[in-house]
């Protein structure tokens, strides 16, 4: 499979860079994976198409403000990306600078705080910070907006660029399908009668970063760290035996699902995954996703292309690009029922 098979042309009109007034205020295209048939809705309208018994898996992981501004003890200026916290001093972070900083040098960051660069781990510096990492990024840190994104952060991307779920700081992106849910919606998704579950998974800068390989097939994934808990497995195993559906929200949260099923049964889990889902990959778990719209040639368009179809997918994002929608992370979603019978892009129709 060829990466370009997965490139579609996008305004840039239409990447939203600021996010809607409420949260659920969002369009929503709803794909059905039997018909292929597509429905132009609201993100409210979520209600409509879920089920009592249904299991909705969300991911908890907090986004921190994981970009720092500062300089070199030369003076020479520099711009820190953490991508994992290591414990409370040290964390692996993407250093931008016009000379990379060497081992036993000290940064100085803006606003207060110094680190010292440890080692470097191929594309990654090891950064120790003098004082404990979470609450120094909380004092000077910037929210780690996307790259399309092309603006500062602004105090409102604080809370807006978070779910209102979010629980374990750790993330450096956020689950973006969860952004369109605010307490009343999943008060309602409750009264309802549908189950939720919680699974961690911290969102690293690799899911931004593009496929440079040709074929799919020789891609190498980036490493993340996810929990998946017994009370997780437990509240599938209860979905299933009601004949109910798991409906994973957001990409993050079926990579969750999926690598902890990848012997085909779900077990809890706890430590990195690199797993790729792309058509002709199996999916032993998750029903149905809702999902924002992703990147042209992207791992996560191919994970979506895997899950509904590649003609079902490409047609979706045809349609949603004549319809005008917004797209990527401040953007509008979808609702995805799993295709019984995907196809990839060179698979005979």
């Amino acid at each position: 499979m060829r990466v370009a098979d997965f490139h579609f042309e996008l305004p840039e009109a239409q990447i939203a860079r600021h996010p809607l007034a409420e949260r659920r205020a969002s369009r929503l295209l709803v794909l059905d994976g039997v018909s292929g048939q597509l429905s132009h809705r609201q993100f409210a309208d979520l209600l409509e198409y879920l089920r009592p018994g249904d299991l909705m898996v969300f991911n908890n992981t907090r986004v921190i403000p994981a970009r720092l501004f500062g300089q070199k003890a030369s003076g020479g200026k520099l711009e820190i990306l953490v991508e994992r916290v290591l414990d409370s001093h040290r964390v692996l972070a993407h250093v931008r600078s016009s000379k990379s900083p060497k081992p036993g040098s000290f940064i100085f960051i803006d606003g207060g705080g110094e680190a010292e660069m440890l080692a470097r781990h191929d594309a990654l510096f090891e950064l120790r910070f003098t004082e404990e990492v979470l609450p120094l990024l909380e004092r000077v840190g910037h929210m780690p907006l996307p790259p399309y994104i092309d603006r500062p952060d602004e105090d409102a991307d604080r809370e807006r660029y978070q779910t209102v779920y979010a629980r374990h700081a750790g993330a450096v992106a956020a689950p973006t399908a969860g952004l369109h849910f605010d307490q009343a919606m999943l008060e309602a998704i409750a009264e309802k009668g549908v189950a939720t579950a919680f699974v961690t998974l911290h969102v690293g800068a690799g899911t931004f970063q593009p496929v440079r390989v040709e074929r799919i097939e020789d891609h190498h994934m980036h490493h993340e760290w996810l929990e998946v808990g017994q009370d997780v497995v437990d509240a599938v195993a209860a979905c299933r035996a009601r004949d109910g559906r798991v409906i994973a929200v957001g990409t993050t949260s079926v990579r969750s699902l999926e690598s902890a099923a990848r012997d085909g049964q779900l077990k809890a889990f706890s430590g990195d995954t690199d797993i790729f889902l792309y058509p002709g990959r199996p999916f032993h778990v998750v029903d149905a996703l809702v999902t924002n719209f992703h990147l042209p040639e992207s791992t996560l368009l191919m994970l979506v292309s895997a899950f509904a179809g590649y003609a079902e997918t490409m047609a979706a994002y045809a349609a949603a690009v004549e319809g005008g929608y917004r797209f990527f992370s401040y953007g509008d979603a979808m609702f995805i029922t799993r295709n019984p019978a995907p196809r990839g892009p060179e698979d005979p129709a």
